[in-house]
């Protein structure tokens, strides 16, 4: 049974059908990370709101609408629930700036892969050597970055910045699947999800959280960096499973639950099933080897790890309740 809190709304105890696909994930998730919340979130959300206006990336309606309905500052409060009020601003601006990011991408990719070239060298130019942007959204990515070089220690805002490349770069491996008409392949829809996850540049804001930074060998560290796969593959298949519906009616292609329903040729309930069954088992590994690597770790150590794992009950949390994914209630659980 999944863990939740007094404002989540309990899961079916195990035995009773569920009745549509958020209860089935609830009850066959394996969740063994309570609920937390950052104290700061309310403060988080008001300077969302303020530094999207600023760069006047709520103009638009339909933005300032799909922000109000993912609550960016939310998600990030529940992954991060122990980082303070500056770290946690800086986190919510990301994932806001990401998902409006993430959308654009995805509208623009969907009709032809190549319109996307300029978007994507916009924010590499940015990234990379540090260009002055030419649009909105680039002066935005551009005033993300030097909150994040005045926070982090410069080896950190540079993995900060190589990770984000390789995000933007996912976006057009996506769009090129999306346009494929041939079907995609497991392993090439897992590996194209690991890129768009977004969830890497925060790897090195959860560094930044602690009170000393982390020597190369424990980031290299083979089981340190297995484990930051892990957390990031299960957050984000976790969110797939609430996206799913969402995904399928836009003719998405890049979700895990969606992969199984096509390699399986199966209803969506029961590629749901499958998907929580290969979720488990990530989450199940990282527990195993976190224990086995924890007494080797300094209390930074444990706490970057701490970091990156709280995107596994931060993104479930999230996922369950915010309006983006609320079709999950409404879509059956029977096959």
């Amino acid at each position: 049974m999944s863990t939740t809190h007094e404002e989540i709304a309990v899961a079916a105890p195990r035995g009773i059908p569920a009745l549509n696909l958020r209860e089935l994930i609830d009850t066959n998730l394996y969740m063994p990370f309570p609920f937390q919340s950052n104290p700061h979130a309310s403060e988080a959300a008001v300077g969302v709101e303020n530094w999207l206006r600023t760069w006047g990336l709520t103009d638009d309606p339909a933005v300032a609408a799909m922000i109000s309905y993912t609550r960016p500052a939310e998600l990030a409060a529940y992954n991060s629930p122990a980082v303070d009020s500056g770290l946690l601003q800086i986190m919510a601006n990301q994932i806001a700036y990401q998902f409006i990011f993430d959308d654009q991408a995805e509208d623009i990719g969907l009709q032809r892969p190549g319109r996307l070239l300029p978007m994507l060298s916009e924010s590499v130019r940015i990234l990379r050597d540090g260009q002055p942007p030419d649009t909105a959204l680039g002066a935005a990515l551009a005033d993300l970055q030097r909150q994040v070089q005045e926070r982090c220690t410069p080896a950190q805002a540079a993995r900060w910045a190589w990770n984000s490349r390789e995000y933007v770069h996912g976006l057009l491996h996506e769009a090129v699947a999306q346009s494929h008409s041939a079907p995609l392949g497991s392993g090439l829809c897992r590996s194209i999800r690991s890129l768009i996850a977004g969830i890497e540049p925060f790897h090195p804001l959860c560094e930044a959280a602690q009170p000393y930074e982390l020597a190369p060998e424990v980031l290299r560290h083979p089981v340190v960096r297995r484990l930051g796969r892990l957390s990031v593959d299960a957050a984000v298949w976790i969110a797939d499973l609430f996206s799913a519906v969402k995904e399928q009616r836009a003719g998405g292609v890049i979700n895990l639950a969606l992969d199984y329903q096509r390699a399986h040729q199966c209803s969506l309930p029961e590629a749901v099933r499958l998907a929580i069954r290969r979720i488990n088992s990530t989450i199940g590994e990282y527990e195993e080897l976190y224990d086995e690597i924890r007494p080797e770790l300094s209390p930074s150590g444990v706490g970057y790890v701490d970091g990156m794992g709280g995107w596994i009950p931060g993104c479930y949390f999230w996922s369950r309740t915010v309006p983006r994914y609320a079709d999950t209630m409404a879509a059956s659980a029977v096959p």
